[in-house]
């Protein structure tokens, strides 16, 4: 037990210390080397919890989308009409990016990154695991034709993906995005899209 609960606590060491290096320093300063001097955990441990520097950074990637989903699936949760329920999604997304924009930046620097097809069984089951309850909860609003019935993954990309790009853009900087404003003028237009004809 004491022994499992040491390992516990050097996996949440390195995972918190790997994302506050990247949240420091980015894509090149995320590097096993960085990881160990930083968190004091050897090599050998961190392969041993890990399985490879790709093996940390999806369990990374992991558990920033869990901290994402929790926080959406809470404010789901709140809501009682479709509308309510879409726009809260799509609020806890953005408010999650402005509130943990280390996590954030990490999620939207994954995408297209190695680790996740290197883990794309465990990514993949984790993530299904995660809308599962929005998939619950879409479910019975469909068959009442409160919402279009299409399939889960359409959904997911009318619903997240307007307020992800708005994210992205706010995470680079390179644009002028305001992630209030965003707020305010998403939702609506988002439920709009899943309203039936």
């Amino acid at each position: 037990m004491v022994k499992q609960q040491r390992g516990e606590a050097t996996v949440e060491q390195v995972l918190t210390t790997a994302l506050r290096l990247y949240g420091e320093s980015g894509r090149q300063g995320f590097t096993v080397n960085a990881v160990t001097t930083a968190s004091g955990v050897s090599l050998g441990s961190l392969y041993h919890h890990f399985g490879s520097f790709d093996g940390l950074a999806a369990a990374l990637y992991i558990r920033c989308m869990g901290e994402l989903f929790d926080e959406m699936i809470a404010a789901l949760q709140r809501t009682r009409t479709a509308r309510t329920g879409v726009r809260a999604l799509v609020r806890a997304y953005l408010r999650f990016t402005e509130e943990h924009r280390d996590a954030a930046l990490f999620i939207h620097a994954s995408a297209y990154s190695g680790y996740l097809a290197a883990h794309a069984e465990e990514v993949r089951a984790a993530k299904a695991a995660m809308l599962a309850p929005v998939a619950e909860w879409l479910q019975p609003r469909m068959e009442a034709g409160e919402i279009v019935p299409i399939s889960p993954p359409l959904v997911e990309v009318l619903v997240l993906g307007p307020a992800a790009e708005a994210a992205r853009r706010w995470l680079a900087s390179t644009y002028d995005m305001d992630l209030r404003e965003a707020a305010r003028v998403l939702p609506d237009r988002i439920w709009r899209s899943l309203q039936p004809d």
